[in-house]
């Protein structure tokens, strides 16, 4: 097999994007301890914080998630007190949840790891409001229903395109 043909890993923005999550959890990981709170916990506490009282699936759809997923999570942090479900009053099929006055009080220490976060990158906020929207493209695009339009080639990269 040729040099040109192999699959290599430093080449796979799959794993480029695999070890930047894994430095980015472990940068927030000591902060968040200090918080009481996990990672996938801290997000959900952002959706919170960001939007008030929401609904599983609300949280669900937001971190990209099935709502089974989030149900761990929300049982863990309303153990922890600092959040609280309930029934909607309109539709009790409904659970509506939301952050405790003890889960509103962590938002400060939270802006504060998220800013340690952004300063360890040590980039540039052009450079990181440029990745971060590149980020989300990226996500956009995967999302779409590839039913809805060419599907992509299954031939091998031409010589120079970046591989996956």
């Amino acid at each position: 097999m040729s040099q040109s043909n192999r699959l290599a890993l430093e080449d796979q923005l799959c794993f480029a994007l695999y070890a930047a999550t894994n430095a980015i959890v472990r940068t927030y990981r000591p902060m968040l301890a200090d918080l009481g709170l996990t990672y996938p916990q801290y997000l959900v506490m952002i959706v919170l914080w960001q939007g008030g009282t929401c609904t599983v699936n609300d949280i669900a759809d937001r971190l990209c998630l099935p709502p089974s997923a989030i149900s761990p999570l929300l049982d863990r942090l309303e153990q922890a007190g600092l959040v609280q479900r309930s029934r909607d009053p309109s539709d009790r099929r409904t659970v509506l949840v939301s952050a405790t006055p003890a889960g509103a009080k962590l938002e400060a220490g939270a802006a504060q790891a998220q800013a340690n976060v952004v300063c360890r990158t040590k980039m540039a906020p052009a450079e990181f409001a440029g990745l971060r929207s590149t980020l989300h493209q990226l996500m956009t695009q995967l999302s779409e229903d590839p039913s809805q339009g060419a599907e992509p080639a299954l031939n091998p990269s031409p010589a120079g395109a970046a591989p996956a």
